[in-house]
């Protein structure tokens, strides 16, 4: 039988323990407002880059760039997990899916394509933003990885450095990039999901260029066509990294969330049941030392 004082020592670390658990929970709650405000304030900057592409787009969509892949089969992935864990399985969830999706896109090659001289990707390159995610994508042969930003201010710094690897990317002849990340579902929950950067999505591009303008006076371009393009095309790119980004970081902070309720739960049934122990312990020994001056009395007299 434990001993009152050991007893005493656990009721402590478990109340320590409880503490910590606590100010986890108010941080992640905290922590999903920001990262929720940051994704919402894009709202605005996003409609502007929406009516300039209607504006760009306006004559047609032969000024978008040529979907025609470079012949190199190369690929790319990002993928958007956490630097910390206390997160539950989310940065199992994300790379989960993305392995998946590029075990299935390789498995769908027919052997008819690959007859005719169509190779399969000769280079899959990976950009981990998360550390956690290492050890899960470790088996790929060019992996890279960067931090996650430890607050809202930190994402476009990000954003600006995962724009920049998608440019060189580019510059290889990579054909193809795709994004995955966690976003929030639910309370406190998040489901994986994937956004495809390049080849363009030009029945997307269609939708705007086809969106009525919200006036009876059309504005004209002060640039040339192409060049108005590519700016917008860099600037709706980076909207659209960073509100993943914004989404994910929130995610994380969701499972965290759920992570330390959870553990809030079991640390306050643990110290319910440490704390009835002491007490009977506590109870037991005031019972024997009743009982042995009881005896004494009884002896002397």
């Amino acid at each position: 039988m434990e001993s009152p004082q050991a007893l005493q020592q656990r009721i402590q670390s478990l109340g320590d323990l409880q503490q910590i658990v606590r100010t986890m929970k108010a941080l992640s709650a905290v922590s999903i407002r920001q990262y929720e405000r940051a994704a919402d304030t894009l709202a605005d900057s996003e409609h502007c880059i929406q009516l300039g592409l209607q504006v760009a787009l306006r004559d047609g969509l032969q000024a978008l760039p040529d979907r025609s892949t470079s012949g190199t089969g190369a690929a790319a992935v990002i993928v958007f997990g956490t630097d910390h864990g206390l997160c539950g399985r989310f940065n199992e969830v994300i790379a989960e899916q993305a392995l998946e999706h590029v075990s299935e896109q390789a498995s769908e090659q027919s052997p008819g394509e690959q007859g005719r001289g169509e190779q399969a990707p000769k280079a899959m390159h990976w950009l981990a933003v998360g550390e956690r995610l290492l050890p899960l994508l470790d088996q790929q042969s060019q992996l890279e990885w960067m931090q996650v930003p430890s607050s809202a201010a930190g994402i476009t710094a990000v954003v600006q450095r995962v724009l920049l690897r998608v440019d060189d990317w580019r510059a290889q002849g990579v054909d193809r990039v795709e994004l995955f990340q966690n976003r929030p579902s639910g309370r406190s929950g998040y489901e994986p999901t994937r956004q495809q950067l390049f080849p363009f999505d030009r029945e997307r591009f269609q939708r705007f260029a086809q969106h009525p303008w919200p006036s009876r006076q059309l504005p004209q371009a002060m640039m040339p066509q192409p060049a108005l393009l590519r700016h917008l095309l860099r600037q709706h790119y980076f909207f659209m990294l960073f509100r993943a980004l914004a989404e994910s970081l929130a995610a994380e902070h969701g499972g965290r969330l759920a992570a330390m309720q959870a553990a809030e739960k079991n640390i306050d049934e643990r110290l319910e049941e440490v704390t009835g122990r002491f007490r009977r312990v506590r109870q037991e020994q005031i019972t024997s030392e009743l009982l042995d001056v009881v005896s004494g009395f009884e002896a002397v007299s």
